[in-house]
């Protein structure tokens, strides 16, 4: 396993967005990995763009304070059909990086195809798939999963650069999901692609529980 998983981390994941951002602030110890808080912060009753903006900058700041962050995770700019949804994006995606910037935070962008293959081995799976595997991954109850994807999608951010910084297995720091599958057999057992990729990380949600 490489060093940078043995170390201790506390990753803040931000999805930016104009009416909801998602958060997620992970801590991170080896293999254990604890939530220790993640929603989706509402700005959507405020009044014009900038104010709302001006808020998520100030609250971004505050957890920022609050945890301490090791880094910041975000999602990269999207390509939308709406250039106006598009341009909204990226200025709330700039907040969130002034605001880690502003403490100092070093920052870390993954694309949305990045963080849906590490987390389902799919890059193309849908919100609702992703928010699935990371209640299994992390054992969140099914009343505390939260309503908006907002915050499953900042969680998924957050635990892509978790798996960023080594595979969380202990048997020889596999390299990769495929890797992992063949070690743990199933390769063997016909699954292959995405499906050995998903069978073998909940192998590893098994595991663990036991």
């Amino acid at each position: 396993m490489r060093d940078s998983v043995r170390k201790e981390h506390i990753i803040l994941g931000v999805d930016p967005g104009t009416l909801y951002m998602g958060y997620a602030v992970l801590h991170t110890v080896g293999q254990q990995v604890e939530i220790l808080e993640f929603g989706a912060y509402d700005v959507h009753k405020l009044e014009g763009q900038y104010p709302r903006l001006q808020k998520e900058f100030f609250f971004l700041q505050e957890i920022i304070d609050k945890y301490h962050p090791s880094c910041l995770a975000i999602e990269t700019q999207f390509v939308d059909k709406n250039p106006q949804t598009m341009i909204k994006i990226v200025h709330a995606q700039g907040v969130a990086i002034a605001a880690a910037l502003s403490k100092d935070v070093p920052i870390y962008e993954y694309s949305p195809m990045k963080i849906k293959m590490a987390i389902t081995g799919n890059g193309h799976s849908s919100k609702q798939q992703v928010a699935g595997m990371l209640q299994r991954f992390l054992h969140i109850p099914e009343e505390e999963m939260p309503k908006k994807l907002d915050a499953t999608d900042a969680l998924g951010i957050a635990y892509c650069h978790y798996l960023q910084l080594g595979m969380p297995v202990s048997d020889g720091g596999a390299k990769d999901w495929t890797t992992f599958a063949k070690r743990k057999g199933l390769t063997d057992k016909g699954l292959t692609g995405p499906a050995a990729q998903l069978a073998a990380a909940l192998a590893t949600v098994s595991k663990k529980k036991k």
